[in-house]
């Protein structure tokens, strides 16, 4: 009996409490206001952290450090601590008349190959300096990394290795807005300099609006966004480039559409070369790419139509080497912009491509130019 009475007592309680439930229409499940809260706040929370690691470009491993790779060129150390490393070639810099500077391009480094003749380096008494540029190859990264900085990472280098005070320049593709820099920085310590297939900001204001419009939609619609992700949202490129969704930089991929028949040839030799180095570099070479993208086409502390002439009495020349075929630098922003700056000597070279300075004609063309200012 007493068993009974609990069971009736308790399917009492439950009816009661159903009942009372229904009255109040409230369902006992549901979230309250107060709840729902904290519950967005961790989802939106946990959405942002995964947004900020696709982001957010890898720490570079640098050489010589714990778990990076060796270093195993001779370096020289820059004011700010980090390190430079070099290539040296030709005569021997104490005997060498015309001292040289090499700025090398995307994705490349100090070890690229340039097919100057042995009787050339000779005759002419030339002593050529390359060099990895910040972040790439062998040399450390910098944080603060600009235009600007450029050209005194290039100048410290010449002081460490004690070149003079004055010395030549070469800027090659990418590695040309080193050039602009000393131009514009340093141009009393310059004997001269040649900008070859020169990379061009489309954002330079200088630049009518309708031909830098047409000249960066000549180029593959997927590097067109490339450098459109690393004008206005920087912060985007690593996950830019990354990502599976839309197709990214085209040479990074392997593609050799942007390259024009002509340069297969040199394209191939040079990614042979490219790719006997690629594990020493691997794990820096794709940080350094994107911040090279982010400051090559980014707002620059100044435009080469500020630059003045670096040789107001003819004592040294600079030159513009731009290939008519070039399917990465259209040809006609670099043959506007000597236009404005009549003090460059342009040469546009009709038919070759992006990769000219791998023809060995026209590299020791680019050399004797150079030398015989």
């Amino acid at each position: 009996m007493a068993g009974n009475t609990s069971k009736k007592i308790s399917a009492a309680s439950a009816r009661a409490h159903t009942r009372k439930s229904k009255q109040s229409g409230k369902n006992p499940f549901r979230l309250s206001s107060n709840m729902i809260a904290p519950i967005a706040v961790g989802v939106l929370m946990s959405f942002l952290g995964y947004a900020y690691l696709a982001i957010r470009p890898p720490a570079p491993k640098t050489c010589g450090s714990p778990g990076g790779p060796p270093v195993t060129s001779p370096r020289v150390k820059l004011s700010d601590g980090r390190h430079l490393a070099y290539k040296e070639k030709g005569v021997a810099r104490e005997e060498a008349k015309f001292k040289i500077i090499v700025c090398h391009g995307f994705g490349d480094s100090k070890d690229f190959h340039l097919p100057v003749s042995e009787e050339l380096i000779k005759e002419l008494r030339i002593y050529i300096l390359s060099f990895d540029r910040a972040g790439y190859g062998e040399s450390d990264p910098n944080p603060a990394r600009s235009v600007k900085s450029e050209a005194f990472d290039i100048q410290e280098l010449a002081d460490n290795l004690h070149l003079g005070p004055k010395f030549y320049l070469i800027g090659i593709s990418m590695g040309a807005y080193p050039v602009y820099s000393c131009l514009k920085y340093l141009p009393h310590r310059l004997s001269g300099a040649a900008l070859v297939v020169p990379v061009v900001n489309y954002w330079w204001q200088f630049l009518p609006t309708k031909l830098s419009k047409e000249a960066l939609e000549k180029l593959l619609v997927q590097d067109q966004w490339v450098f459109r992700v690393a004008h206005y949202t920087p912060w985007l490129l690593n996950w830019w480039m990354t990502q599976k969704w839309f197709p990214a930089f085209s040479t990074m991929e392997g593609k050799l559409d942007g390259f024009s028949r002509r340069t297969w040839r040199s394209l191939n030799s040079h990614l042979e070369l490219q790719k006997r180095d690629r594990g020493k570099y691997c794990n820096k070479a794709f940080m350094s790419a994107c911040i090279d993208m982010i400051v090559g086409f980014g707002k620059w502390e100044f435009e080469p139509t500020d630059i003045d002439n670096p040789f107001p009495n003819n004592e040294g020349t600079v030159h513009m080497w731009q290939a008519y075929e070039d399917k990465f630098i259209p040809h006609e922003l670099n043959r506007y912009l000597s236009q404005k700056l009549p003090w460059i000597q342009y040469h546009e070279v009709p038919d070759a491509g992006h990769l000219l300075i791998y023809n060995a004609t026209l590299c020791e063309a680019v050399f004797k130019a150079l030398c015989s200012s």
